[in-house]
């Protein structure tokens, strides 16, 4: 595929991701693998994501592997949690081994914990593809970091954590413009909504609900900030037994 073509296939997939990125995704399946890293290599990260997620773990961990060891990190943390974790299981070991030594210790500790998550658990929609700053930076590093999101992107929360990443409370991005740029973080967050990963979703989001809030930080029984979770994620209650169910029955 010559460069013109290809980047003009490029545009058309972006386009579809962002439209559609479930049905981008079953699309590129069918593909050869040489054949989806053509039309996706040269996207933003970001789209990257989109692509990825819902995309069967099998085919999505045999394109990102193929992918340069530093965009391959990037993207595997801003997975949702359980597709992460589904990727590194289908891995080669020298590859899981690799990519590995560039991770994060608390991250891969969390993709060990992913998989005991079931689809009736707040951590089975846990998120990382979120904004991170500690009580010390000023509120410019916010900004900054927010300058270069998509409108549609922009977090209804910025997490605050401390050194040892305890969650420690949250910056609601739409208040932002209300302080001084040069206000340093601690000093400006509020009290953020929090639930840990093994509780179910009904009883996270009857939680949020009563708080009106839609998103939360997950954490851990430490206080350490693993995650966010948007209750409109969780499956609606309905009177049949899911097939999960009626499995751990």
């Amino acid at each position: 595929m010559n460069s013109p073509t290809q980047a003009l296939a490029s545009a058309i997939t972006e386009k579809f991701i962002s439209a559609a990125p479930q049905a981008a995704a079953a699309a590129l399946e069918t593909l050869a693998t040489h054949e989806v890293l053509q039309l996706i290599a040269p996207l933003k990260a970001q789209t990257l994501v989109a692509c990825l997620n819902p995309m069967a773990p099998a085919k999505a961990a045999a394109v990102l592997r193929r992918l340069p060891i530093r965009q391959a990190s990037y993207v595997l943390t801003h997975l949702d949690v359980v597709q992460a974790a589904r990727l590194m299981d289908a891995f080669s070991a020298p590859y899981r081994e690799r990519i590995s030594s560039v991770l994060e210790p608390a991250f891969l500790q969390l993709l060990k914990q992913a998989n005991s998550f079931g689809p009736h658990q707040v951590g089975y929609y846990m998120q990382t593809d979120c904004i991170v700053v500690r009580t010390d930076a000023k509120l410019t590093q916010v900004i900054e970091r927010l300058k270069n999101l998509p409108r549609k992107k922009l977090p209804v929360w910025c997490v605050v954590t401390d050194k040892d990443n305890h969650l420690k409370g949250g910056i609601r991005t739409a208040e932002i413009a209300l302080q001084s740029p040069q206000s340093v973080v601690g000093s400006v967050m509020s009290p953020m909504p929090c639930v840990q990963p093994h509780i179910s979703c009904q009883e996270a989001g009857s939680l949020l609900s009563a708080q009106d809030e839609d998103v939360a930080a997950v954490i851990d029984a430490q206080n350490v900030f693993l995650g966010l979770v948007n209750r409109h994620s969780f499956p609606r209650a309905t009177g049949k037994k899911s097939l999960w169910d009626k499995l751990t029955k």
